[in-house]
Formats: structure tokens, C-alpha cells, sequence
């Protein structure tokens, strides 16, 4: 297998972005990322995009050939584009894809890309409640904040997590979203926001739930021998897994541990043939805060049951033994929702390269993600280094 490399990221900025349509939105992530990898149209052999639901969100479908079109990739090039869904986790899976283009030997340069414009619809609630179990959960009733609350009350009935202790995840997230000028949302808050904040599914508030939110990323990646011809500072794919578990949380042995998380982790870290200790961030799906502590515990970083305590002391906020989605999360950074994977993507790059700026991990130079599909039926997670 080839061994693949990223050479140019771009994203816009997260929010609710009246201003640009999604064609908007792709093509400044787009043509932000080919003028970071100093690569031409010319040169892309492929490109795949993370979008999880266009049709119903703006009644647009054939999303592959659309952002192929407006970055320039369409017409007399003739670029293959294909749009791929995983739900939450179609941007890490159109990552995944334009690795393994590469690693097999198929492609030389490719673009993976990740879009959602969600606020043009009203109620997107039910729009992502087709990630879901859709006969099962979502006719019944079920909401992804609900599914989540089960997950939350399950968690704190057997672990003994405090309201307390999972506040504080949102609490840390916007400090770093903070220090992120792309963000959503680019305010520190309190312990007492949270609690205070309207409630949505007991025991989650309305500051335990990443917004709804409109934006894109897109990533060049090349083989890691091409990767010096375009760029100082190639970051290296050490690992790429995906995995997956029942659509529906009630068909799972444990609604507090994510065994697709557990199972894509394991695979990750064997591929990348390093240890935990080795990791030095690493950004997750916290779609709600809960998600979080799970997430960090079932890729093995921490036991079961003891992520909110080593959230509560500090310990995922920069500068701790572990910081934790150091781009403000979902929670803070947004979340539309096929380009998160890829967002997930550039910190990792900004922080490699070490151009973070005010959210910089000192001494960064391995870094991982975990995206999530649904209430984990598909997780995908990538591991990084920077190059020497």
C-alpha cells in the first residue's frame, strides 16, 4: 500500500451562514485547500464529498458532480466526483475513500470535501432523525437529543457521572471554540450556562447539543513520496478504520459504549502501530456532550467511567494530559454535519503544522479523530503525524 499524505486543507467559517449557498460554501473550502496544497485543477485525479442529506435539506441532489462543477473540476476536466453518506460521519468516510484512492494506487492527488447548508430548512431535527432507525425509533418518537439522553442517563446511573462533570465538556469546548476564528460559536461560557440552559432531553440542556449549522472543508491528499513536491509540511495518514454496530441504540448490549467506536479505534491504533500514550490530541464527534466522554473512553484513552472526572480536572482542555477537540468540538466549532469529518481533518492538520495560533497544542505531532454516524452505526477514525 501506498503511503498517503495530506498536503493542503481549506474550510469555511461554521454558522448559520445566510450569506452563501452550498455551492458557495464548497467552492471557497475547495479552492482554499487546491491553493493550500499549491496544486492545480489540472492535476486532481478524483474528488469525493461528505454530504448527508442535500436533498432534503435544500432539495439538491447529484452533490458529487455540483461541487466538481463550481470548484472547477467539472466541465472540460472531466474529474470524477461521487458524493458519499454516512450520515454524521459521511465527511470522515469521503476522507477515508480518497485514502484508499490514493493508497491502492488509483489515483495520484484527490480531494475528499465535506458540505451541509441545514438552516435552509425548518425542521432539521427531522431531517438528521433519518440517520436513526427511521421505523423503529424516529416513527416512534425518538429524536437524536433523546437517543442521546438515553445514552447520557444509562452512563450516570452506572457510572455515577455528575451534571456537574458533564457540563463542563461544553464549558471546555467553548474555550477552545474560542480561540478558533472559523467556529460557530466563539464564546467561553460557564458551568452555570449550561445548567441553567433550557432543557431539551433530561438530563441534556439545551448547551449540551452542538447547533445546527452551515459550512464546508475539503482536504488534497497525495501519495507521502509526491507530498514535498507541493508542500513543506506533508502530514502522513498513519491509520485509517471504519466500523460499524445496529442502527438502532436499542438493538446494542451497552447504550453507554459505542462498540463501533471500540472496534474502529482498536484497528486504527494497530495500523498505525503506535500507543495511546503517543497521542498527543485528538478530536471526536461530541454531537452532545455526553458523546464525548464515551468517545475518549472507548478509544481506549481512559477507563470506563472516569471521563468526567478527567474532564472535570482539566485534563482535555490544551495544556492537559489529553486535549480533546481543540477546534471547540462540535459543540462549539458546529456542526454541518457532512463537513465535520473534514473539519476534524484540518484541525488535526493546523495543529500539526503548528499553526493552531491561540488554541495550539505545544509540541503536536500526532493527532487523531473520530467521527460518528447516527448513535455510533458507522465510526470512522484516522491517526496523523507530522512528517519529518
Amino acid at each position: 500500500m501506498v503511503e498517503v499524505a495530506v498536503i493542503g486543507a481549506g474550510m469555511t467559517k461554521f454558522g448559520e451562514r445566510w450569506d452563501a449557498s452550498l455551492r458557495d460554501l464548497c467552492t471557497e473550502a475547495g479552492v482554499s485547500a487546491l491553493e493550500d496544497a499549491n496544486v492545480a485543477g489540472e492535476q486532481i485525479d478524483a474528488l469525493f464529498v461528505g454530504s448527508m442529506s442535500a436533498g432534503r435539506f435544500i432539495g439538491q441532489e447529484h452533490v458529487g458532480a455540483l461541487v466538481a462543477d463550481y470548484v472547477g473540476l467539472g466541465g472540460d476536466l472531466h474529474i470524477p466526483a461521487t458524493r458519499v453518506e454516512a450520515a454524521c460521519a459521511s465527511g470522515g468516510l469521503a476522507f477515508r475513500q480518497a485514502v484508499a484512492a490514493v493508497a491502492s494506487g488509483m489515483s495520484d492527488i484527490v480531494i475528499a470535501a465535506g458540505v451541509e447548508k441545514m438552516t435552509d430548512v425548518g425542521d432539521a431535527t427531522d431531517v438528521l432523525a433519518g440517520a436513526a432507525d427511521r421505523e423503529w425509533e424516529s416513527f416512534a418518537g425518538a429524536t437524536f437529543p433523546g437517543l442521546y439522553a438515553m445514552i447520557a442517563c444509562d452512563y450516570m446511573n452506572k457510572y455515577g457521572l455528575t451534571r456537574e462533570e458533564l457540563a463542563q465538556v461544553a464549558v471546555k469546548n467553548h474555550y477552545h471554540g474560542a480561540r478558533n476564528p472559523y467556529a460557530h460559536f466563539q464564546n467561553e461560557i460557564t458551568q452555570s450556562t449550561v445548567m441553567n440552559s433550557t432543557m431539551v432531553a433530561s438530563p441534556l440542556r439545551l448547551f449540551d447539543c452542538s447547533p445546527v449549522s452551515d459550512g464546508a472543508a475539503a482536504v488534497v491528499v497525495c501519495s507521502l513520496e509526491k507530498a514535498r513536491e507541493f508542500t513543506d509540511t506533508p502530514i502522513t495518514v498513519l491509520a485509517s478504520a471504519q466500523a460499524g454496530d445496529t442502527i438502532a441504540l436499542h438493538d446494542r448490549p451497552d447504550f453507554s459504549t459505542m462498540g463501533a467506536t471500540v472496534a474502529a479505534g482498536r484497528k486504527a491504533f494497530a495500523q498505525a502501530k503506535i500507543e495511546h500514550k503517543d497521542v498527543d490530541f485528538v478530536e471526536v464527534h461530541d454531537c452532545f456532550t455526553i458523546a464525548e466522554l464515551c468517545a475518549i473512553e472507548d478509544l481506549g484513552f481512559v477507563p470506563k467511567g472516569t471521563a468526567g472526572k478527567f474532564t472535570a480536572e482539566g485534563e482535555t482542555q490544551i495544556g492537559g494530559k489529553l486535549p480533546v477537540n481543540t477546534s471547540g468540538g462540535l459543540k462549539a466549532c458546529g456542526h454541518p454535519v457532512g463537513a465535520t469529518g473534514i473539519k476534524q481533518v484540518w484541525e488535526v492538520v493546523q495543529q500539526l503544522r503548528g499553526e493552531a495560533g491561540r488554541r495550539q497544542v505545544d509540541g503536536a505531532e500526532i493527532g487523531m479523530t473520530q467521527n460518528v454516524g447516527g448513535t455510533g452505526a458507522t465510526v470512522v477514525s484516522h491517526i496523523f503525524r507530522r512528517a519529518c
